[in-house]
Order: structure tokens, then C-alpha cells, then sequence
């Protein structure tokens, strides 16, 4: 089974909270709600300074994931 990039998450006891799943390496969920990360795999410290750009360049995107779906639900 192939699994898409991103995956919207939701959760009723958090109902503010805005969920992005980054499902390829670094895997993560992100926050959106304040941009809160927390990565489900460990990182070494070598990997850590690495992802650092990276990371920033995946929230953009899980952002603009987020808008793209919420658009297709608006149509």
C-alpha cells in the first residue's frame, strides 16, 4: 500500500488544533495552529542540522497542503 505525502489529521479533544502528517522521512505531525512540530522517529544530531532548512521548506508545504484541501471542501 502506497500512502500520500501528507495526510490531514483532526482530533475532537483538541478542536482548535490544525493536524499535518508528513508521512515520508523526516516523518512528523505538525501543528498549524503555531506551527508546533514533533517528529515520530528519533534524529541524531548530524540529522538535526541537516533537516533544519528542510524543515522549514516541509512546513510551507504542509501549509499549503492544508489550504489546497480545505479549498477542495469548500467547492
Amino acid at each position: 500500500m502506497s500512502f500520500p505525502r501528507f495526510l490531514m489529521g483532526d482530533n475532537a479533544h483538541y478542536p482548535e488544533d490544525i493536524f499535518v502528517v508528513h508521512l515520508e522521512y523526516p516523518r512528523f505531525v505538525i501543528n498549524l495552529k503555531d506551527d508546533s512540530i514533533e517528529f515520530l522517529e528519533d534524529l541524531d544530531a548530524a540529522d538535526e542540522e541537516e533537516l533544519t532548512e528542510e524543515t522549514k521548506n516541509l512546513v510551507e508545504e504542509a501549509s499549503r497542503f492544508y489550504d489546497e484541501q480545505i479549498a477542495l471542501y469548500d467547492e
